[in-house]
């Protein structure tokens, strides 16, 4: 089999494609430029820009499956219009350019956040509400709007599988990747207090195999939850406490406290680092239910592991690079 993955620079990217490697796929390797993530994983690489069909077209002639993943995710809006074009256009032009080179199926990797975290009640699945309200974050509105654009191909003959996995996180995470920034600043105590507040954490490892297994058994047009264990900031602190000694800090805060001045905090962090707590990201954690990824388990198999090897593996990493 031939495979092609958009977004393969990436911290999930690279994990799939290395994957796929190792299991005999011929992999080429699509993004806009070759990060550090693929130095070890011995693929074909082609540039490419979401944006530009032609391109696209160059990366997808001759590939069986397509892994859609390159995105921009944002915690701090959409401030020059960027994350709605890759976000949505991109799965947009992706998805229209497979269908015109009669790739086999085309395997979509979208976000939990497309969909409506705060009015879907204490738990979602599949059928869960689209995010479509106007206020909100930008990222979750666009991760919607880029489900939908791929289904609008569905229905002029793509083979098309949508996957919604929650935070990535996990070893080998060389950007580092959001999740990864923040399990680094509990290592060099650079959190100096804990938030109340939960999301659903899964490891990059068992992404990859969903998305793998979505491409193998997914049913066209649906959406597989791909979700591991729900932690609060705090409890992920502990956690990397565990398995490194750095001490978690001792004062945690109530989210209702924090989320009035997330706007001020925001303006101070980006002075000296990326912002972690900034009002997208409290929204994410006010707002954080049960996430079933029952459709996923009994059509393609998927499995979660435990959490607490996850973030075992993931210090680790940190620690020896």
């Amino acid at each position: 089999m031939r495979a092609v993955i958009t977004g393969a620079s990436g911290f999930l990217g690279a994990h799939l494609a290395r994957t796929l490697k190792d299991r005999g796929v011929e992999v080429r390797a699509a993004d806009r430029s070759r990060g550090p993530a693929l130095d070890d994983v011995d693929v074909e690489f082609v540039e490419i820009d979401v944006l530009d069909p032609a391109s696209l077209r160059a990366a997808f002639e001759g590939q069986d499956r397509v892994f859609h993943l390159a995105a921009i995710i944002s915690i701090v809006g959409d401030p020059t219009g960027e994350v709605w074009r890759v976000n949505v256009h991109g799965p947009r032009n992706a998805a229209t350019v497979a269908l015109e080179c009669g790739v086999g199926r085309f395997v979509h990797c979208s976000s939990v956040h497309s969909f409506d975290l705060e009015r879907c009640g204490p738990s979602l699945d599949e059928s869960g509400l689209p995010t479509t309200h106007p206020d909100a974050p930008a990222y979750d509105r666009s991760k919607r709007a880029g489900e939908e654009a791929v289904r609008l191909v569905v229905q002029k003959g793509l083979d098309a599988v949508v996957v919604n996995p929650t935070g990535i996180i996990g070893p080998d995470d060389r950007g580092p990747s959001r999740m990864g920034e923040t399990v680094l600043q509990f290592m060099t105590r650079k959190i100096p207090v804990g938030i109340t507040g939960q999301f659903d954490f899964v490891d990059v490892r068992d992404v990859v195999e969903g998305l793998i297994a979505a491409g193998d058994r997914g049913r066209t047009g649906e959406n597989y939850l791909l979700s591991g264990s729900r932690l609060s900031i705090r409890e992920l602190g502990m956690l990397v406490e565990r398995y490194s000694g750095v001490p978690v800090p001792p004062l945690s805060i109530p989210l209702r406290l924090v989320t009035p001045l997330a706007p001020l905090v925001m303006q101070i962090e980006q002075r000296t680092k990326k912002p972690i707590f900034t009002p997208d990201a409290l929204h994410a954690l006010k707002y954080s239910p049960v996430v079933s990824h029952y459709r996923a388990a009994t059509e393609l198999g998927y499995r979660s592991r435990p959490i607490h090897e996850t973030v075992r593996d993931t210090v680790a990493w940190f620690e020896s690079n």
